[in-house]
């Protein structure tokens, strides 16, 4: 990580004005954010959400994440479901969305030539050809899109342009957020918060205990006037030519994952999720600049490569890179419960599950921090160790974590209770009556035999 501490300055002190009076505040507005404002509020909270850029989405729309993946338990059961089904047929009636029927998930060539292009692969499995699965390939806009719809459409009111400054305290309970916008500071009350920031910015104002984490980063971008159906066919006539041209191109770019370019609904537009920069601490100003420089000049010689060498690539041209940059870990909350790196890999059930990934199950007690009042956490930075989360942040589980926490603060409301005597088992019934799996009925291969149970 790198030095933070600077000189300090002595500020004047300040009124800030309260612009919001309500019962949930959600601060971010990324898939676990907004997941989070939305369930809330059709569970009957007044709630106001807070994003500091001028769109919704977070990694799904701004940072150009554009396959939705992580959905699955092993066989293709699909385990995430809830308000992440929702986006993608909305998403679909915009021609918007793109994934597998479920007679096409199969393991065979046929199938890889026609979806692995499209990310809806299980990039777990070593195996070649890998197994086709339930993912889901998008169009960023839409996403913005109809993220702006589903938060009209549940009432929520929506504060854009808001960086989250710091939090409202009374004790060891936390009573609201100040955030910094065009006009100064600005005060937001609440009965309970929610951090949506995948940093933790709210937990730790609040004091949270944390711990730091780093992975890579990536300055995501897409390339328009591909010939997509050439550069397939070049690549499943002449294999070995391609693979050769592969590794120099991800040379070129200085590291990708198993496949550097994607199919997205808009004909012509690849997606390019790399490259992969290891080194940056995510809250680094210093290092966030030097990644940007870093990370373009990558993207470029890439697209140079590209051009000059791959068939179907000839006429590319940058369409842009994402407007934020892809951050994985940071700060990882320490709280009532640490999810290990074992609890992951074992499948480990949990009595207090309330949402789930691939092949994993996330503990209630895992979203909330200890010896906070009215503070509950969705998205990347929940209570995980390192190794964890690197296995257990993509996009759609922490849409389910959202919903769950946007349950829970509306149950705790409902019975005037604090966050931690929520009884999981109402979050559970809830989230089953929301259209999504809670975990509370394990897989056949989770580990049930010493099921940790909530205290």
């Amino acid at each position: 990580m790198s030095d933070r501490q600077l000189d300090f300055v002595q500020s004047n002190s300040e009124k800030i004005p309260v612009v919001a009076d309500c019962d949930v505040v959600v601060v971010g507005a990324g898939p676990a954010g907004h997941s989070a404002a939305v369930s809330a509020a059709r569970n009957g909270c007044s709630v106001t959400l807070l994003e500091r850029y001028h769109h919704l989405g977070g990694m799904a729309s701004g940072g150009m994440v554009l396959v939705l993946d992580d959905m699955v338990n092993e066989g293709n059961e699909i385990v995430t479901t809830g308000v992440v089904d929702e986006f993608v047929e909305r998403l679909e009636k915009l021609d918007a969305a793109v994934y597998p029927p479920r007679e096409d998930c199969q393991t065979n060539w046929e199938m890889w030539q026609k979806w692995s292009r499209w990310g809806c692969i299980d990039f777990h499995k070593a195996m070649m050809p890998q197994p086709i699965i339930h993912a889901v390939a998008f169009d960023p806009d839409a996403w913005k899109r109809v993220s702006l719809d589903m938060v009209k459409d549940a009432g929520v009111n929506l504060r854009t342009h808001s960086w989250f400054s710091d939090v409202l305290m009374e004790g060891g309970k936390i009573t609201g957020v100040i955030s910094q916008t065009k006009l100064g500071r600005q005060a937001i009350r609440a009965k309970m918060v929610i951090d949506g920031t995948g940093d933790l910015d709210v937990g730790v104002a609040a004091g949270a205990d944390y711990t730091d984490g780093q992975f890579i980063v990536t300055t995501v971008f897409r390339l328009c006037d591909v010939d997509t159906d050439k550069a397939e066919a070049f690549e499943y006539s002449n294999p070995e030519e391609y693979k050769k041209l592969d590794r120099q191109a991800r040379r070129a770019i200085g590291g990708a994952w198993g496949m550097w370019w994607l199919k997205t609904p808009l004909p012509g537009i690849v997606w390019c999720n790399c490259p992969h920069m290891p080194g940056y601490d995510g809250l680094s100003v210093e290092d966030m600049v030097t990644a940007e420089f870093e990370g373009r000049e990558r993207m470029m010689n890439l697209l140079a490569f590209a051009r000059e060498n791959i068939p179907g690539f000839e006429n590319a041209r940058m369409l842009g890179a994402a407007e934020q940059m892809g951050i994985r870990q940071t700060r990882l909350l320490q709280g009532e419960y640490v999810v290990s790196k074992n609890d992951v890999t074992s499948r480990r059930y949990f009595e207090d599950t309330v949402c789930r990934g691939r092949d994993y199950y996330t503990p209630y007690r895992s979203l909330l921090p200890k010896g906070i009042d009215n503070l509950i956490v969705a998205g990347r930075h929940y209570s995980v160790d390192s190794d964890a989360q690197k296995m257990s942040r993509e996009i759609p589980p922490c849409m389910s974590q959202g919903e769950a926490a946007g349950v829970a603060v509306s149950l705790a409301l409902q019975g005037d209770i604090a966050l931690r005597d929520v009884d999981h088992k109402a979050i559970q019934k809830q989230m089953r009556a929301q259209g999504a799996d809670p975990g509370d009925a394990p897989s056949p291969n989770a580990l049930i035999e010493s099921p940790v149970a909530a205290e």
